[in-house]
């Protein structure tokens, strides 16, 4: 029996062209498969621990600072498009926004900004154990990196300037 028959068919089943065609749809399906669901999979796979991670929005203007206070997003949701996340916030407060101002004589001092505030919010989420990149929705959870704290009726941009994953 030959690999290919005159007919151009593999075993004398299947046509070599065809069979390709075939591989080829099943290889793209299994990558779309896989971006949706590979992370979701795994996810659900691997134990959970809990990421505590703190979101400073620096030199909040007073405005705002007023508008985060009335809303108390303490136990609200984050949310990422059009979708609530596992992600609460635990706690919201307001510290000193300092700044660095020049003296007359050059001196480079720390100075408290009299209105502005820095709020600083506490969120608690879970993520798999062994990840190496923790997120919550999107977005990677490392200090330093800017993070935009949306939740249904709240979104402003800060800076992860805490995180602790659990054990």
């Amino acid at each position: 029996m030959k690999l290919v028959n005159e007919k151009g068919k593999l075993f004398g089943l299947i046509n070599v062209v065809d069979l390709l065609l075939l591989v080829a749809v099943v290889a793209v399906g299994g990558a779309i498969a896989w971006q949706l669901f590979g992370t979701q999979v795994n996810d659900a796979v691997s134990p959970q621990v809990e990421l505590t991670a703190e979101v400073v929005i620096i030199g909040t203007a007073p405005r705002l600072v007023e508008e985060i206070v009335r809303q108390d997003l303490v136990g609200e949701r984050l949310v990422s498009g059009n979708v609530y996340m596992d992600a609460t916030v635990t706690d919201v407060w307001l510290e000193d926004y300092v700044m660095q101002a020049i003296r007359d004589d050059g001196i480079i001092v720390d100075a408290t900004d009299p209105s502005k505030k820095d709020v600083v919010v506490k969120i608690r989420t879970t993520v798999p154990k062994d990840t190496p990149s923790p997120k919550i929705g999107s977005q990677e959870v490392r200090a330093g990196r800017t993070f935009i704290l949306k939740t249904q009726t709240f979104e402003s941009s800060g800076t992860i300037r805490y995180v602790e994953i659990g054990d």
